[in-house]
């Protein structure tokens, strides 16, 4: 009984010199402490000794003496006769996210303290190959042992591929003869060609769009307003009906086109000032009059139809309008309407909303009115070098907008002028 007494007793001395008690280091953060080196390749003999040193990538503050030992930027590196260690890019990736501790453990006290230790892996250079380059390898030497490697570890697929690629290859020494002469004629053909700004030039000036200014400092000078609507069908348009009737109602009637949300609201807008814009009027009743038109040519084209439609537009106008929107065939007196002369009169009509919107025209209510889709509306803003965007809060101001509508996106017209560039076709 004494015996197992004792034997309990042993037990119970041994379970208390196996526990182990756990505490944070009490030493500064800023103190110079342990580094954890992993080595993933190469590793150095143990008596290899490494150094740390603190790396500066801007000027040392104050702030950078107060900073803990494991955030201090350093790098640790060491020597071989053969070898050189260092830590590697891997480093900062590796330490992301992740905290490392190390601990000391003490067998008198029982106690391990544990402390904040940066993670650093090492790479290595051979101090042998320090200052090689590689040896330029060509295209040439590629395809070659390319088909080395497939003529010995290939399919028989692979094989027959390689073989036909060897049976299809140029013989470049057979062209030395001729080469001279390819070049000659590959300069005489093209010294004719056109530069990167005359082409440039060229597309410019052949777009569907009003005649412009691409130089303009203003938005409103890059489509001069009698490029829109030449002066004697301006001088014709008469006003004084508009501006004696007596309220929006018998202004819409006076109208040649009639079911224009875009155009009755600007005209309201236009009479609720004390002093109404005669420019603006006109130019409303110039678009009306240009949708009007753009509605009676869709099909059949006549003269005659188109003025009684039209009755209330003087006939120079109409005369304009089919002059520059319509072609006639060479030995026909009838006109036809041609889709390049289509997307003139839309770009023309376009570019005068833009001069009465102060250049930030709403495509989806004239896309509603001429019964086309929006995308289609805004290419064709586009094609008048506008951007499809969201006012921003200075344009709103100025506009005398609120802030509600800059949750539309307007075509916006701005200076300098850029026409959309050309998409280029992927290869298939």
């Amino acid at each position: 009984m004494a015996a197992m007494i004792t034997s309990k007793k042993r037990k119970r001395d041994l379970d208390d010199t196996q526990r182990v008690s756990f505490a944070l280091s009490d030493q500064p953060a800023t103190q110079l402490g342990p580094v954890l080196a992993n080595f993933p390749s190469v590793k150095p003999t143990k008596s290899t000794s490494f150094k740390c040193y603190k790396t500066q990538t801007q000027k040392p503050t104050t702030d950078d003496e107060e900073k803990p030992f494991v955030e201090i930027p350093m790098l640790i590196a060491g020597e071989t006769e053969a070898v050189d260690f260092y830590s590697s890019d891997e480093t900062r990736r590796g330490s992301l996210g992740s905290r490392y501790l190390v601990g000391v453990h003490n067998k008198r006290t029982g106690i391990t303290t544990i402390r904040a230790a940066p993670l650093h892996i090492l790479t290595h250079e051979v101090k042998a190959l320090k200052g090689l380059q590689p040896a330029a390898v060509s295209t040439l030497q590629r395809l070659e042992a390319r088909a080395a490697l497939g003529e010995t570890f290939g399919t028989k697929k692979a094989k027959l591929a390689i073989r036909a690629q060897e049976r299809n290859k140029v013989d470049v020494s057979a062209m030395e003869g001729v080469a001279d002469h390819l070049q000659e004629s590959i300069l005489k053909n093209t010294s004719t060609l056109p530069s990167k700004e005359e082409a440039k030039a060229n597309a410019d000036s052949t777009r569907l769009v009003p005649e412009h200014d691409i130089d303009a400092l203003n938005p409103s000078d890059i489509y001069p307003l009698h490029n829109m609507i030449p002066k004697p069908e301006w001088k014709a348009l008469s006003i004084s009906n508009y501006m004696s009737a007596g309220g929006d109602t018998e202004r819409i009637a006076l109208l040649p086109f009639k079911r224009s949300h875009w155009i009755n609201d600007h005209l309201a807008l236009a009479f609720a000032s004390s002093s109404p814009n005669k420019t603006t009027i006109k130019m409303l009743i110039y678009i009306s009059t240009m949708i009007a038109f753009h509605k009676a040519t869709f099909k059949n084209i006549s003269k005659d139809v188109i003025q009684q439609k039209l009755s209330m537009v003087p006939s120079i106008v109409i005369d304009g309008l089919l002059s520059r929107f319509t072609e006639t065939a060479r030995g026909s007196t009838e006109a036809r309407k041609t889709s390049e002369k289509a997307t003139m009169l839309l770009t023309h009509m376009f570019a005068l909303c833009l001069h009465v919107d102060e250049f930030a025209t709403d495509t989806s209510v004239l896309a509603a009115d001429l019964s086309m889709e929006s995308t289609k509306v805004n290419m064709l803003f586009r094609s008048l070098g506008c951007k499809i965007n969201k006012l921003t809060q200075s344009d709103l101001k100025r506009l005398g907008l609120p802030d509600s509508a800059g949750e539309i996106k307007r075509a916006i017209l701005k200076t300098p002028l850029e026409f959309p560039k050309p998409r280029m076709r992927r290869r298939a």
